[in-house]
């Protein structure tokens, strides 16, 4: 992957907001509270039901592209603002306490994007991804992992912010 396919900055888009507080205080400017409460039911069903299908149900309600056999892991979360920015591909694992995140909300402006992960991707638990990052396909993301940026597929990545792991370095994840 070229530098331009791995900037994730470059990808998200920018609403400004208005006034003198942070983002955050107009977000009911940004989605309804009726949306966002069913969201976080919809979450909260994603995050314990104790079947995966159940699971992958309560995401797709939410908006979230779930490819075929998606192991979504107990009390991983989806973004609960934009969840339909979310793109599963076939396979993939969402390991557990796992967070996909589709927004940032900063001092002056809120920022949205697109989070795709490709088939076979593993995601490993307590693994944070930001918004606008893409995972390639059959990629991994070690446990405890902060993805600031794109993973190439097949790659390893791990740390905070993730990187990739060096040939000599264990691949356990």
């Amino acid at each position: 992957m070229s530098d331009d396919d791995t900037r994730r900055h470059d990808r998200l888009q920018r609403h400004p907001t208005p006034g003198p507080s942070n983002s955050l205080r107009y977000w009911t400017d940004a989605k309804p509270v009726w949306r966002v409460a069913l969201n976080y039911l919809l979450v909260w069903v994603a995050r314990i039901a104790p079947s995966l299908r159940a699971r992958n149900w309560a995401l797709r309600r939410l908006g979230v592209t779930v490819g075929e056999g998606v192991s979504w892991g107990l009390e991983a979360t989806p973004d609960v603002f934009w969840p339909e920015l979310i793109t599963l591909g076939d396979h993939v694992v969402v390991g557990y306490d796992s967070v996909i995140l589709c927004h940032e909300f900063l001092q002056e402006e809120y920022r949205t994007g697109e989070v795709v992960v490709g088939d076979r991707a593993m995601i490993g638990a307590k693994a944070v991804l930001l918004p606008g990052v893409r995972i390639g396909e059959g990629a991994q993301v070690a446990a405890n992992s902060l993805v600031t940026r794109d993973v190439p597929p097949n790659a390893t990545v791990a740390g905070v912010p993730a990187r990739p792991m060096s040939d000599g370095e264990e691949r356990d994840g």
